[in-house]
C-alpha cells in the first residue's frame, strides 16, 4: 500500500514565506513521488501548492483536504476533498497521513504538527524554512519531551527520514 505523506506549511498569504521554503516544498513533493508515496496536504496555495507541483513533476498523486469547497484547490491537486470544516480539517489531514513533514508554517501548521506528535505519527520539520518548523527544530524547546519532531536540514533528508521512520514502525 502506498504511503500517504502529509506536507504541512504556510499558505500563500504568509508574508514571511521564503523562496527557500517554497523551493524546498517543491523538492519535498518531488522526492515523495519518486519514492512512490502520495502527497496529502491542505490543498491550497503557498507551501501546499509548491509541494503538490513537485509531486506532479515527479509523476505522483496528490490529495488536498480543503477547508471549504474543492474550487479552492490549487491546480496540482488530483483529488480534492472539500470538508467545509475550516481548521477542523487539520485533524482529517493528519489522521489520514502516515508521516508528516512541516515546512515553515504559522498557527495552522503548529496545530497539524502538534496533532501528529500527539498521535505518534512520524513527524519531521525542515530547519531553515522559517516559521514553526524553525522554532520546533531548536533542541532546547523540545528537550525532555517524549515525542518531538525529527529535524531535517534539506528536502531530500526530510523525505528520506519520513520514509525510514515508517519502515521502522511495527506493522
Amino acid at each position: 500500500m502506498k504511503k500517504l505523506i502529509a506536507v504541512s506549511g504556510s499558505s500563500g498569504d504568509d508574508d514571511n514565506l521564503s523562496k527557500f521554503a517554497l523551493d524546498s516544498a517543491e523538492r519535498v513533493g518531488h522526492y515523495i513521488a519518486e519514492k512512490g508515496g502520495v502527497l496529502i496536504c491542505g490543498g491550497k496555495d503557498g507551501i501546499m501548492e509548491a509541494a503538490a507541483r513537485g509531486a506532479k513533476r515527479g509523476g505522483g498523486l496528490t490529495i488536498g483536504i480543503l477547508p471549504a469547497s474543492k474550487e479552492k484547490a490549487n491546480k496540482f491537486i488530483d483529488i480534492a476533498i472539500p470538508t467545509y470544516m475550516g481548521y477542523l480539517r487539520n485533524y482529517l489531514l493528519i489522521t489520514s497521513a502516515d508521516a508528516v513533514i512541516g515546512i515553515a508554517g504559522r498557527w495552522g501548521t503548529l496545530n497539524e504538527i502538534s496533532l501528529a506528535l500527539n498521535l505518534a505519527k512520524p513527524t519531521v520539520v525542515l530547519k531553515g524554512s522559517g516559521g514553526w518548523a524553525d522554532i520546533l527544530s531548536r533542541p532546547e524547546l523540545t528537550e525532555g519531551y517524549k515525542t518531538r519532531p525529527y529535524v531535517a536540514e534539506s528536502a531530500k533528508e526530510a523525505v528520506q527520514l519520513a520514509f525510514s521512520l515508517l519502515d521502522c514502525q511495527p506493522r
